[in-house]
């Protein structure tokens, strides 16, 4: 009985957990994220700059908990956003800015290339509803 009551707990508090990691952070009313530049359509050289803005939300880095923050990840030629109620990825198309960073030089191979900012909460998870930066193109030489 005693080993069945400690599976059971373990199971409650396993199961607890993961409703909690999978919980979303509520968008804070109006909050906004986009592209300060390069401008949609411009020609950049293979090392840019990147410029974020965001408006009716603070800027944190990572972990800090402080409601209504959240900070940048730029997606980079991304066709689907980060699925909800899951952590934003790390790869070479989910640069995260975990410090509150509010630009980023970035290097891109010659071509097409769609740049996008989604917000993240503590967590490195989207909001709820997601805060993204409408998609723009640059062209690289």
């Amino acid at each position: 009985m005693k080993s069945f009551m400690s599976r059971a707990a373990l199971t409650g508090l396993l199961l607890g957990a993961s409703m909690l990691a999978t919980a979303a952070t509520p968008a804070p009313k109006g909050a906004e994220v986009f592209i300060v530049s390069p401008a949609d359509g411009a020609t950049v050289p293979q090392e840019f700059k990147v410029r974020f803005g965001v408006k009716n939300i603070a800027l944190a880095p990572a972990g800090d908990p402080t409601k209504n923050t959240g900070h940048h990840h730029l997606l980079i030629d991304v066709d689907d956003l980060p699925a909800e109620g899951a952590p934003i990825p790390t790869d070479a198309n989910h640069m995260h800015f975990g410090k509150a960073q509010t630009e980023a030089t970035i290097r891109l191979a010659p071509g097409k290339h769609t740049l996008q900012l989604i917000l993240g909460d503590s967590g490195h998870m989207p909001f709820d509803p997601s805060i993204v930066s409408e998609k723009i193109t640059v062209n690289v030489k």
